[in-house]
């Protein structure tokens, strides 16, 4: 019997991203799955498009491969499929190209011996029941797909479709399996995660209570949240013991002129206050910046930081604006100096970390770590604040759940030894 042909997956960016790549990997009945990139007759390269270093990843990652010799065939999915896949096709530098609703497909796609594009459906729905993760502790649950917001910077709903919810059902029986099979921690992903059920007439809210009651359950994380999706009904679950003490909330700027250019929907006076009632629970918090973007002069960047210093914020995804063609603001002016943004997103990055060395200082209580990798001989996990934590061990903890009073507060994580 001839030996299965081995694929080796590159994903890139989002936790969406990571979901889809576990379908390809369910999917496959006619290839293996290989962790060694080196023996792979085939790579799979999911890829992300959110902004111009995304795709130069991309890029840089197929060179890489071209310098190598190696004769795996190289396919291509994900976001970059919609923005950058004919042209890497047309340099023949790639074999494949399919949208992320083909993803079921990919033993067929594989077998393709003719160059292909095939970029599918934007209004696709998943209903693959992923039972487990290669190489994980946690499970990624993705909810739903695409965004109705239109921000003015950003081109994933052009590439992601309209938001969409996935059937409660398949959700709920995705989890059960994955309980069975010794998962503890569910992050729920998507392109837009607040805005599922409001087209199946139900809510986040609900969805997560019914998760909560899955025998094997223990924490619960949400993806990134819009501020206006924290509903009344959602603050009412804020205090339950599976939710994990982390919220992410996208703000992308603390300038009310800065947010009107963005075109987003939040409003800071309002954020203020939510990121105030979730300090007071007890929640460490997270959010997105981006720095650079047109008009925001010298003036309306130091409000914006005047601002982010009130905030409770403990987490932080920044990046300096990237332009994205086709998207309203890629015509905004004035533009701003790259070196400038640059200079801006460390300011706003030296202040989170600050905040969240402080925030970690001020902990009191026992705290709920998920052991999730080893290296160099210590285990690396995150608690219930999305805090990082290294730890010390004679006994193997991978996948384990540990319990921490006692630890030391470093600058960059928490150290223990067990």
């Amino acid at each position: 019997m001839q030996a299965k042909k081995k694929v080796f997956f590159k994903t890139f960016g989002c936790r969406t991203n990571i979901y889809d790549s576990q379908v390809m990997m369910s999917s496959m009945a006619d290839y293996e799955v290989t962790e060694n990139e080196a023996e792979a007759d085939a790579i799979v390269i999911n890829s992300c498009t959110v902004t111009n270093g995304a795709d130069t990843h991309v890029r840089s990652y197929i060179s890489g491969v071209e310098k190598s010799k190696s004769e795996a065939k190289l396919f291509l999915t994900g976001c970059g499929a919609h923005t950058k896949g004919e042209s890497l096709l047309k340099e023949g530098r790639i074999h494949g190209v399919f949208g992320q609703s083909e993803k079921e497909k990919i033993d067929t796609l594989l077998k393709k011996e003719q160059p292909f594009y095939d970029p599918g459906d934007l209004n696709h729905i998943d209903d693959v029941i992923v039972d487990d993760f290669v190489g994980k502790s946690r499970a990624f649950i993705k909810i739903q797909e695409g965004c109705n917001f239109r921000c003015s910077y950003c081109i994933i709903p052009f590439v992601r479709g309209d938001a969409r919810s996935m059937s409660e059902d398949k959700i709920l029986e995705q989890i059960q399996r994955l309980a069975l099979n010794g998962f503890g921690e569910f992050i729920l992903t998507g392109t837009n995660v607040g805005s599922y059920g409001q087209d199946t007439k139900t809510s986040l809210a609900k969805l997560m209570k019914k998760m909560s009651q899955i025998r094997g359950v223990r924490r619960i994380r949400l993806g990134s949240v819009e501020p206006i999706q924290i509903t009344d009904e959602f603050k009412e679950i804020l205090g339950e013991p599976w939710m994990e003490k982390h919220m992410h909330i996208a703000l992308q700027h603390t300038s009310p002129t800065m947010l009107k250019l963005m075109n987003r929907r939040n409003v800071y006076k309002q954020d203020r206050e939510l990121f105030e009632l979730l300090a007071e629970k007890g929640y460490a918090i997270g959010t997105d910046f981006i720095t650079g973007h047109p008009g925001e002069s010298e003036e309306l960047w130091l409000e914006g930081m005047k601002n982010a210093r009130e905030l409770p914020i403990t987490h932080l995804h920044a990046f300096t604006y990237s332009k994205r063609d086709g998207t309203p603001s890629a015509t905004m002016k004035p533009e701003v100096n790259g070196k400038i943004a640059k200079k801006r997103l460390h300011e706003i990055q030296n202040l989170v970390n600050m905040k969240n060395y402080e925030f970690r200082k001020a902990v009191t209580g026992e705290l709920e770590v998920l052991v999730e990798s080893q290296k160099e001989g210590l285990y690396h996990g995150f608690d219930q604040y999305f805090n990082k934590i290294i730890i010390e061990s004679k006994e193997d903890l991978v996948g384990n759940w540990v319990t921490m009073n006692d630890y030391s507060v470093k600058e960059e994580y928490n150290y223990a030894q067990l």
